[in-house]
């Protein structure tokens, strides 16, 4: 009987060269997982080889199973056996390699003697050997039992069974311990990658994780001595009136650092920073944009202007810029410093370091990013308004931002929401967002996705219901609505609450169509979801003179299928819904019974609760409805109101 130690599964990563700068990729490799029956080996294997794959790496899954039905069939299980074994597997995984793919072998190799020879044939060619331990213990290996293998080798029914009757013989030194036996399949994958990372393997933008951009404890007392010579800048409130901003979500630093960061920044001058850049500033301060770790620099300007990408360190998707506008005078009073504070309406929110200033070409911004320099586009007028210089820095962002509005409760970060999908037990997370309210067209699109996914296997598909919370143009209806409206929809259940999360997305909205949705894919790729529901003209408006859609409308779900970095998310196609006659309900279009249907646009929809009318049955839920109503009604007294003053 083999010793707990004996039976604990390994697995090792041998890279090899290939120069891959496509992908931003130095190095791709095979990596060679050991471990006992049931450890998990295989199932991390092809996990890895999903994720790599969805990250534009090529990769390629050998186990036991698909290599001794062939190439080894001829093979049986005496020690003798095991070594040639592991011999030719070595050989053909420098075969992939050679040819530019990630080969990932998961096989027992209980000797020592065997690694140590793979190990030896990588060092002659000069590559790189990384050895990791996958700690899984001989009792879980047992309880999975998959193909009741164990079984068998207690009852001695199978002789020289690795971890019964034959021992497994553990790494001295491993890189990497990974207790597969704790953590779930994807936490095993991202250790892995993380690894890799850290050795210049993969780039960075492989990895799922998000990048917070708060002070790290060790470095307060230094921050500290840094900042206490550092004056600030003062951004006047003038340069975006109060108007242009509807909600600002979240900052933080850890509790146990709160005080000691604030008094750190109180030695400071601060500029007064306005709500469209404290916007940005949580969007980049919660991990929406990683890798970004502050407002851009000109180099990442550039990267995002002209290729829609982040280059450093792999190609990651940034389609729109996230920047920091300043006067002259600010900019003159700050230049050669080597940080400032940012505040907002008289409170230090940040700090932004090694500061870099360059130019504000709006008109060039605006025709790259919306198509269009026309000021009667309300996010172009807002650029336009705003400072002649843009201002790139690292941030480090000193606390959270509630607004005590009662939607604090939605404003999750990330972070935050991987929890939540992972307490749900989510397998899929499918996202849809929105500025609109949600309408049965829109419920029938999220219940069909869902169907979907079940059909496809999986478990238990979570929604991820994403109301953007930032900055909307005065005619959309506000978040406070939205959110009240959505809750509606969820308490009549249309949207079955169980498996839906309603959370909030602080960016602002640019209505910059295509170039737009991408950065809305984007960052909900942070969130850990895996779906996105585009719809029809998405983050679209009309033409500011022609009244034409600006944007074509499909182009927005088109874009997304082919945009560089989005490819671990699937784009699912808005199917295209009306309001059938017959049904008396919302219905997914057939041309061929037109006659059935009919459209109700989103001016006719804002008609109807303005007269305070009912529409069809099966429309909208009756409370949901009667919140638009509310909401329509108040505005137009409040028009009128305005109108007789």
């Amino acid at each position: 009987m083999p010793s707990f130690m004996d039976v604990m599964p390994l697995f090792a990563l041998r890279i090899f060269q290939y120069i891959a700068p496509n992908i931003g990729i130095d190095a791709l490799h095979p990596l060679v997982i050991h471990g006992l029956s049931g450890a998990g080996k295989t199932t991390i294997s092809f996990a890895l080889e999903d994720y790599l794959v969805s990250q534009g790496i090529p990769a390629y899954s050998l186990d036991g199973d698909n290599i001794r039905h062939g190439l080894n069939s001829n093979l049986g299980f005496t020690p003798e056996d095991r070594e040639e074994n592991i011999r030719r597997i070595s050989e053909v995984a420098k075969l992939f390699a050679d040819g530019g793919i990630v080969s990932l072998t998961s096989f027992i190799s209980p000797f020592r003697k065997d690694r140590d020879n793979a190990r030896a044939l990588h060092e002659k060619m000069g590559l790189p050997f990384f050895e990791c331990y996958v700690n899984t213990s001989l009792e879980i290996c047992e309880k999975r039992d998959v193909k009741g293998l164990y079984a068998k080798a207690r009852a001695g029914k199978i002789r020289g069974f690795t971890g019964i009757d034959q021992s497994y013989e553990e790494p001295n030194s491993p890189d990497l311990v990974i207790q597969a036996g704790e953590l779930s399949i994807d936490e095993c994958v991202q250790e892995v990658v993380k690894m890799l990372q850290t050795h210049n393997i993969i780039p960075e933008s492989a990895t799922s994780q998000v990048k917070e951009l708060f002070i790290p404890e060790n470095r307060l007392a230094a921050a500290r001595r840094d900042i206490a010579a550092l004056p600030a800048l003062n951004i006047t409130k003038q340069v975006l009136p109060e108007s242009a901003s509807k909600t600002v979500k979240e900052l933080f630093i850890p509790e146990q650092m709160r005080e000691t960061a604030h008094k750190e920044a109180d030695t400071l001058s601060a500029l007064d920073i306005t709500k469209l850049d404290l916007q940005w500033l949580q969007v980049l301060a919660e991990g929406w944009a990683t890798p970004l770790t502050g407002f851009m620099r000109e180099r990442e300007f550039l990267q995002c202007q002209h290729f829609g990408c982040l280059l450093d360190g792999g190609v990651t998707n940034q389609s729109i810029p996230i920047v920091l506008p300043v006067h002259t005078e600010d900019k003159e009073h700050l230049e050669g410093l080597s940080a400032f504070a940012l505040q907002y309406e008289g409170r230090k929110v940040a700090i932004l370091r090694t500061p870099e200033f360059y130019e504000h070409r709006k008109e060039e911004r605006c025709s790259r990013q919306f198509g269009t320099a026309n000021t009667g586009h309300p996010y172009v007028k807002m650029i336009y308004e705003s400072g002649d210089w843009l201002c790139g820095g690292d941030l480090e962002v000193l606390e959270r931002i509630t607004w005590n509005d009662g939607l604090d409760e939605y404003r999750l970060t990330p972070n935050e929401l991987r929890a939540k999908f992972r307490q749900l037990n989510a397998d899929a997370v499918f996202a849809f967002q929105l500025r609109n309210p949600v309408h049965n067209g829109h419920a029938l699109l999220m219940m069909d996705t869902r169907h979907r996914l079940i059909e496809r296997g999986y478990k238990k598909p979570v929604l991820l219901l994403h109301p953007l919370g930032g900055w909307t143009k005065d005619d959309d209806v506000p978040l406070e609505w939205r959110i009240k409206q959505h809750k509606a929809i969820m308490e009549e259940g249309v949207l079955d609450p169980d498996n839906t999360v309603m959370a909030i997305f602080p960016s602002p909205m640019m209505y910059a169509g295509p170039t737009e949705v991408q950065w809305h894919a984007k960052a909900r790729m942070s969130t850990g979801a895996n779906f996105y529901i585009v719809g029809r003209d998405p983050a679209g408006m009309p033409h500011p003179e022609t009244k034409q859609d600006l944007y074509n409308p499909t182009h927005g779900a088109k874009v997304l299928t082919m945009a560089p970095g989005l490819t671990q998310l699937e784009i699912v196609p808005f199917r295209v819904a009306a309001y059938n006659r017959k049904k008396s309900a919302m219905d997914f279009y057939d041309p061929e019974k037109k006659e059935d249907f009919i459209f109700i646009s989103g001016t006719k929809m804002r008609a109807m609760a303005r007269a305070g009318d009912t529409p069809p049955p099966g429309f909208m839920p009756p409370k949901a409805w009667s919140v638009m109503v509310e909401y329509y009604q108040q505005k137009k007294k409040e028009e009128a109101t305005a109108d007789k003053q």
